[in-house]
Formats: structure tokens, C-alpha cells, sequence
């Protein structure tokens, strides 16, 4: 099969109306991305950012030879479905998305290929791929699974602060990974001693009242779940727990913004990643046979100045173990 079917089936009967010939061939073409975010412009510029150095990683770049059109659902997952059907009626020639987006997606085309940079979701079990290695429709990108780092957390927790017994945990009641993850969270908190204590907010509005609850119960530490509203409030949520002097723990981005630990896998980089999959994508490979990629190396960041500043002391033991101390 030559270059120029292998495009069409990958791109379906949407882009049949398009001349497409070999890569070599249209070195002058401008291929068109979507971009389906289930947040606001403002809270995903450095996102956006990371794609953006992705694709010139591979030669594309915008006003040159792509445009990028983004459909922002500003926070409400609602929207997704009706932005996901714009893009697809714009006849994109690979649709980019993350977390929520990625269903909206694949229910709104079975042709146009998907990129998830990013999702908490296991794609096998949320039904959006048959398999990791071997994907079979037209998804592929990069997860990171939520469930284990989220429990695994709680274990750096008790490692960090051996004396705290009573964690809260932060969640979006309206994340559809909220069953498994909570229940991998409690079977490991059991193991070390912990009880955990759930705080559902449903927008940023509610992230004062419940960190005020934390304080209430006597929480010796706050776990952030990888849930989108948590991620784009970072600044937010880590300004919160120092001024009700309370440990706070999440991604690697939450340690940056203020918390005291991060652990886990460097987003941007799955980010940029997009780049070498809409490569793939654009020069004729199909995305459901290109693997599903997960994250090999997670970081454990420490952020001295706060720990310093809400009062809480880290063990010499645990600080060796960090591969990045914020002074």
C-alpha cells in the first residue's frame, strides 16, 4: 500500500476530499491540528507552550506549514462534545486532547487520528484502546497511570512526615477515575497507618472552605489527585496550604508552585511529546499501531523555602532520596 492510502485510511473518509500524496511530496502543504482542552487559555499556556516546542522538534510550525485550532471548554466538561464535533467538522488532520477530552473525541470520530498528550485514565480499562502496544483504532499518545502514583504518594507522605496519621485528599467528584484511584489510595494508606480524609471542590471557589474543614479535622498532610482542576490551580492550591501551615503533596508542578513535595512524571514532557506522535501521524503511520508510550522516570521534588516556612521539619534520610531540592 503506497503512501498516499496509508494517509487515507488513517485520516478516513473525512479527508478523502483532500489530494493527499506522499510526505515527500507536500513539503508546501499546511496541515491542520485541533487542539480540544478541557481548560481555559490562560491556565494551559505552558502547556500549549511545551506542543508547540514539540512540533518544531520536528519541523512544523505555525504560519509555516500548520494551523492549530484550539477549542477551549473553560473548565466545563459539558462543552467538550459539542467542541470535539467542531473539530472534526473542520476536517483536522490530527485532533490533540487530554483527560476528559480524549472520550469526547473518540465518541465525535472513529477516523480523524487522536493524540492524547495526557491522561490519568488507564486507556485499555476506559475502553479507548485495545492495548498499550498495539492501540487498534485512532488513539495513541502517552498516560500516565494516576492510580499507582496516587497511591504511592501516600507512602512518600508517611516516609516524609512519619508521624502524620490523618491525610486529606483533595478531589474533583466529577473525575470518572475518582473509584479506582481512591480505592488504591485507601489500600495502601491501611498498609502504613493512615486514614485518609476525602475533601470534594468543584471549582476553585470551594478550595478555601475545604482547606479551612482540613484544619478542622486535624489533616497532618494534603495529597492532590492529577485531576485538570487541580493541575491549572496549582498557585491556588499551594498558597492555601501554606497559610493553614499544611504539607502538601501532588505532581512535580505543585512542589514549583509552593507545595512542599511533587512526585511524579514531568508533564511538559509528555506535552512536547505530542510532537514526534502528530509526526508519526502526518508522515502516514497509522495511530493504532503506534504504541501507547508511559513515563519511565518519575522525579521526587522537595521545596526547602516552604517546608521552612509553614514549620514542618523532612528527615535527612527521605531528602537524600530527592533528586531536586527547591531552595
Amino acid at each position: 500500500m503506497n503512501n498516499r492510502r496509508r494517509l487515507i485510511v488513517a485520516l478516513g473518509a473525512g479527508a478523502l476530499a483532500a489530494p493527499f500524496t506522499s510526505f515527500a511530496q507536500q513539503q508546501g502543504k499546511v496541515w491542520r491540528i485541533g487542539f480540544l482542552i478541557t481548560e481555559t487559555a490562560s491556565r494551559f499556556r505552558t502547556r500549549v507552550d511545551a506542543v508547540r516546542a514539540g512540533l518544531r522538534d520536528f519541523g512544523y510550525e505555525e504560519g509555516k506549514n500548520i494551523v492549530i485550532e484550539f477549542r477551549w471548554a473553560e473548565g466545563n466538561r459539558d462543552r467538550l462534545p459539542e467542541l470535539a464535533a467542531e473539530l472534526v467538522r473542520l476536517n483536522v488532520d490530527v485532533l490533540v486532547t487530554h483527560a476528559a477530552g480524549v472520550g469526547a473525541a473518540k465518541q465525535a470520530t472513529t477516523t480523524i487520528p487522536i493524540v492524547q498528550a495526557t491522561s490519568a485514565l488507564d486507556p485499555v480499562a476506559a475502553g479507548h484502546v485495545s492495548s498499550l502496544a498495539r492501540p487498534g483504532g485512532n488513539i495513541t499518545g502517552s498516560t500516565f497511570f494516576a492510580t499507582e502514583l496516587s497511591a504511592k504518594r501516600i507512602e512518600v507522605i508517611k516516609d516524609a512526615f512519619p508521624r502524620v496519621t490523618q491525610v486529606a485528599v483533595l478531589v474533583d467528584p466529577g473525575n470518572r477515575s475518582n473509584g479506582t484511584t481512591l480505592q488504591a489510595m485507601e489500600t495502601t494508606a491501611r498498609s502504613v497507618k493512615v486514614t485518609l480524609h476525602q475533601f470534594a471542590v468543584r471549582g476553585l471557589h470551594e478550595f478555601d472552605s475545604a482547606f479551612a474543614a482540613m484544619v478542622k479535622k486535624r489533616v497532618g498532610a494534603v495529597e492532590v489527585l492529577d485531576q485538570p482542576m487541580f493541575t491549572t490551580n496549582a498557585k491556588a492550591i499551594a498558597d492555601l496550604a501554606v497559610k493553614q501551615r499544611l504539607p502538601l503533596i501532588g505532581s512535580g508542578e505543585f512542589a514549583e508552585a509552593g507545595g512542599v513535595i511533587g512526585y511524579g512524571a514531568n508533564l511538559l514532557d509528555l506535552w512536547r511529546r505530542v510532537g514526534y506522535f502528530v509526526d508519526k501521524i502526518l508522515k502516514g503511520t497509522k495511530p493504532g499501531v503506534i504504541p501507547i508510550e508511559q513515563p519511565t522516570r518519575f522525579e521526587l521534588v522537595v521545596n526547602m523555602k516552604t517546608a521552612k516556612t509553614i514549620g514542618v521539619t523532612i528527615p535527612q534520610t527521605f531528602l537524600q532520596r530527592a533528586d531536586r531540592l527547591i531552595e
